[in-house]
């Protein structure tokens, strides 16, 4: 097939303050990124080289058809996590059996897009190698760094950050509110003192504060938090004080990190014990946070209970010390990284204090899995994916803690085990079983973790495509679980020996392990999803096996089993499956039906493997129906969402099979010029979108953003979709995966009212759920 066209994907930090422009930094960046394809911006903690470099990104991206991609480096340690952490930036779930960097590169080779890389300078040489490995294997992707010290690569050309430019306190001010110093210290001091602004009365006071901050943005932001109490005068007089004792009647000027650490300070010493305690133990919070979260790990019972977190916490935004943000799930906390080293350092001044709080948030992390596993057969799977993704970088907080510290590593092996639904149900399998490989080897023990460590290493070692080393941790795990007498890790490792099989194309062994496993019926303690799949994977075996009627049979009883639970996942798979028979007795109709609606789903819970074979299927489908030209457009799309996971097709043979064909069908039905551009403007389309397009009721032969109507882009149905100017607003907040009070929140109405935009928006589209609105808002883009 022909190669993908450009898509153009912006994936950069959400500003939560205003930025005060650095117009000639950020046109230096632009032209070295115009010339060099590494560029590291470098300078000292505090001076904003985070906002700077997503500020160049944003107005370079559409130099990236491929897209402008963030990689959030501060909350990860471990190097060997750094190309798993790009790649799930780029959106790339990799199955394949490649190292991650190999695979990584191999995936981008043809792609023209930036990727930046925040917080370096702890993992400088997995970071080098990241950059070498893919200037060296690519020739359309280039990187941005944000770094304290260099990558140290020939190719890498420097950019350093300066401070910003404070005008003389008492030489003409005239034009002092140019400076950006100025400006950003007026910016915050009127977030706190409404109407506050520079005049004559205070510019040289200001100025002055600012110089003695030397320059630095975070310096200036904590001192202006101050103005809520005090006048600029007392403020300098107060920071003149401090400076005066930090350098003991020296008249040497303080170097630059000092005087960070003298605005730190002083930050820190005007909170109260509790705010200051909540923010050492917070530092050990990797990434952005909740307040659960604050709370179960920032308590003991002891110096700080849980009710006094919620006002520490308040306490430290209104300081700026924690930055407030919005997650998935609500509201969510975020520790700068100067913050919370300087956090770490208060921390540690306790003996035993860091390891407590970390065992405290690895204890939290171990609880909320354990929730999430309970739950995930139901229906807040789409909550509990977004929950798992955000806390990602706290999930490999605690992992790592785990199996570093001593006597904390069977913890490990716990927490790695539990998290099986979400490696693998959403696309995480090589990360999965980095982790699960090293606390398996960290706990040779015979223990029920183990058993079940075991069988979840073998599920992603098939999920990558490593049959023989799955199944051969899937019979380790079943002979410990026989062992030990625990038949519910024995059947989830019996599921795992016999999807092993499927995939490796022995389908008569497979039908018959399935056929004894369903007729068994549910071992009690075995997971409702693992018990579900069985039922998947007979019925997949049985079609392709040609016993159509029989998968259907057995594809509804395992639909009223998800129904009754309200689940989707395996849902999903069920609807598949039934598309997959209905294929075999060629009702291309029914077939079409089931396929969609499972598409809806997997996208729901971000599903992309199975988003790619669904797209497959119905590509085939469609060219049985004869619609060529809308299966020409799916391949487009199936190939670029392929992309992300593995150039080669993921599975057995026989699941290959499905698309094996379609294409030849496709392009003898249409001819050369007319397949390719119909092929072109499917693989166009981001994920939500031709998902948006696959799943349409009738079968249009050209992709939705391909049709315009007033000049503006049609929508994915064929009703009116004329939205009222607030039904637009809500539209876009369900796109960003807000609940029904968050969004009422946002807009400050009444709950009720949210969830009446919301039915009268899925009404006049013609939808069912909030999902199917998330792709129509993305096609709109």
């Amino acid at each position: 097939m022909g190669g993908s066209a450009p898509r153009r994907d912006r994936h950069l930090p959400v500003e939560t303050t205003s930025f005060v422009d650095r117009r000639g930094e950020q046109t230096e960046g632009r032209e070295l990124l115009a010339k060099a394809r590494l560029v590291t911006l470098t300078g000292p903690g505090g001076v904003g080289k985070t906002r700077l470099a997503a500020r160049v990104a944003a107005r370079v991206e559409r130099a990236f058809p491929d897209g402008v991609r963030f990689v959030h480096l501060a909350g990860l340690h471990d190097p060997a996590l750094v190309p798993l952490a790009a790649a799930d930036a780029l959106g790339l779930h990799d199955h394949s059996a490649q190292p991650p960097l190999d695979a990584l590169v191999e995936q981008v080779r043809d792609r023209r897009l930036l990727l930046v890389l925040d917080n370096c300078e702890h993992l400088l040489q997995a970071c080098a190698d990241l950059a070498a490995a893919l200037l060296r294997g690519t020739t359309g992707v280039r990187v941005l760094a944000t770094s304290r010290h260099r990558l140290g690569l020939t190719e890498e050309h420097l950019m350093e950050v300066r401070p910003l430019p404070v005008p003389d306190p008492d030489g003409d001010l005239s034009a002092a509110d140019g400076y950006p110093a100025l400006a950003l210290f007026a910016d915050r001091a009127a977030a706190v003192v409404p109407g506050f602004r520079l005049t004559a009365d205070n510019r040289a006071a200001v100025a002055r504060l600012c110089r003695r901050l030397d320059g630095l943005p975070l310096a200036i932001e904590l001192a202006a938090v101050r103005m809520r109490v005090l006048g600029v005068e007392q403020l300098l007089e107060r920071l003149d004080d401090r400076y005066r004792l930090l350098t003991a009647g020296s008249s040497a000027a303080l170097p630059r990190h000092q005087t960070l650490r003298a605005a730190v300070d002083w930050s820190h010493e005007l909170c109260t014990e509790h705010e200051q305690l909540v923010w050492a133990r917070a530092s050990v919070l990797a990434g952005g946070f909740d307040l659960e979260t604050a709370e179960a790990v920032c308590a003991d019972g002891e110096r700080v209970r849980p009710y006094e977190v919620l006002e520490a916490v308040a306490g430290l935004v209104d300081k700026s010390v924690l930055g407030r943000e919005t997650g998935p799930d609500g509201v969510r906390y975020r520790l700068l990284d100067t913050l919370r080293h300087y956090g770490l350092d208060r921390l540690r001044q306790s003996a035993g204090e860091e390891d407590a709080a970390r065992r405290r948030q690895r204890d939290w992390m171990q609880h909320r899995a354990a929730d999430c596993e309970r739950a995930w057969f139901g229906p807040g799977q789409r909550e509990i994916v977004a929950r798992m993704r955000a806390d990602q970088d706290s999930l490999r907080a605690a992992l790592d803690f785990s199996l570093t510290a001593p006597g904390e590593r069977l913890a490990a092996l716990r927490l790695a085990g539990t998290l099986w639904f979400y490696w693998h149900a959403c696309g995480a399998p090589r990360e999965g079983r980095y982790w699960l490989e090293r606390a398996l080897d960290a706990n040779p023990e015979p223990t029920g973790e183990r058993a079940r460590g075991l069988w979840v290493a073998g599920l992603l070692a098939g999920a990558t495509q490593d049959m023989t080393g799955g199944l051969r941790r899937a019979r380790d795990a079943h002979a410990l679980a026989e062992h030990l007498g625990d038949k519910a890790e024995a059947a989830h490792a019996e599921y795992v020996i016999g999807v092993i099989r499927l995939f490796s194309n022995e389908l008569p062994a497979a039908l018959e392990h399935f056929e004894a496993t369903v007729a068994r019926g549910r071992v009690p303690g075995q997971h409702l999803s693992l018990h579900g799949l069985d039922q998947v994977e007979l019925a997949c075996a049985l079609g392709f096996l040609g016993q159509a009627d029989r998968a259907v049979e057995v594809c509804r009883r395992a639909r009223r089993l998800c129904e009754e639970h309200g689940e989707e996942w395996v849902r999903s798979y069920v609807l598949r499956m039934l598309a997959l028979a209905h294929t075999v007795k060629e009702d291309w109709q029914e077939a079409g039906r089931q396929a969609r609606e499972a598409l809806r789903l997997k996208l729901a819970v971000h599903d992309v493997t199975g988003i790619a074979l669904t797209l497959d299927l119905l590509a085939h489908i469609a060219t049985r129906a004869g619609a060529h030209e809308h299966a020409a457009a799916l391949l487009g799309g199936a190939d670029r969402t392929w992309a992300d996971i593995d150039r080669d097709r993921w599975g057995s043979t026989d699941l290959g099979s499905i698309r094996r064909g379609s294409g030849e069908r496709a392009l003898d039905a249409l001819g050369q010029a007319t397949f390719g551009r119909s092929y072109e403007k499917g693989s166009a389309l981001g994920l939500a979108e031709i998902v948006a397009y696959a799943t349409q009721d009738e079968q249009h032969e050209q992709p939705a953003t391909a049709r315009k109507t007033n000049g503006r882009r049609s929508s994915p149905t064929s009703q009116d979709t004329s939205l009222t100017r607030r039904e637009n607003e809500v539209a876009e907040l369900v796109a960003q995966g807000l609940a029904n009070q968050q969004i009422a929140d946002r807009l400050v109405i009444a709950r009720r009212t949210a969830e009446g935009h919301v039915e009268r928006i899925l009404s006049k589209l013609g939808f069912s759920n909030r999902s199917q609105i998330a792709a129509w808002v993305t096609a709109q883009r």
